[in-house]
């Protein structure tokens, strides 16, 4: 019998890709691969030096774990990595980074089929 799960996860992640996702470039280093992302955001609290709690946003792209492929092989997100999103005539750039905790990405759903990546935006380039 199939797994009725894992079907229903399947068809959802289709259907963020299809309609709630825009493209988007992954970047390690020297390599790089265009894939569907849909943009989100994780509030989270941090304690300043001074102890006063800050609240803060980290943007997050979701992504179907099997289109993170560089350099002909699959890769989970690693902190450093870069990702660059076409914005009105610029590219905005973020850095992936680990959120207090030390997690960078997480399963954004029960199976892991798609992952919610934890960004910043870094930079901002003329396209």
């Amino acid at each position: 019998m199939a797994d009725l799960l894992q079907q229903g996860v399947d068809w959802l992640d289709g259907q963020r890709v299809a309609h709630l996702s825009r493209s988007v470039t992954y970047q390690r280093g020297g390599e790089s691969v265009e894939i569907a992302a849909t943009l989100g955001a994780t509030s989270l609290e941090v304690s300043d030096e001074a102890g006063a709690t800050v609240r803060t946003r980290a943007a997050d792209f979701i992504v179907s774990a099997g289109s993170l492929v560089l350099g002909g092989a699959a890769v989970m997100p690693l902190a450093g990595d870069r990702i660059l999103v076409p914005s009105g005539g610029k590219t905005l750039v973020f850095e992936v980074l680990a959120l207090p905790g030390g997690e960078h990405f997480r399963p954004a759903d029960p199976t892991g089929t798609a992952l919610r990546i934890h960004a910043k935006q870094v930079d901002e380039e003329d396209a």
